[in-house]
């Protein structure tokens, strides 16, 4: 699984870091998301979770 993110359009509301923490992270100069691209396998669930709820729907998953 690799992490898709558009950060020219990420908001910053930080849905992704409160869902998955040990992937994603917001940038302290602009708040925008930050992340592990290809995470582990044991956070893949999350990850999904955190795509789903991303409200500028900046998180795109490939295989």
């Amino acid at each position: 699984m690799r992490i898709g993110i558009d950060r020219e359009r990420c908001i910053g509301a930080g849905m992704c870091a409160l869902t998955a923490p040990a992937v994603f992270d917001q940038d302290p100069d602009d708040g925008r998301v930050v992340a592990d691209t290809a995470p582990a396998p044991q956070h893949h669930a999350a990850v999904r979770e955190a795509v789903q709820l991303c409200p500028a729907g900046v998180l795109t998953l490939e295989p």
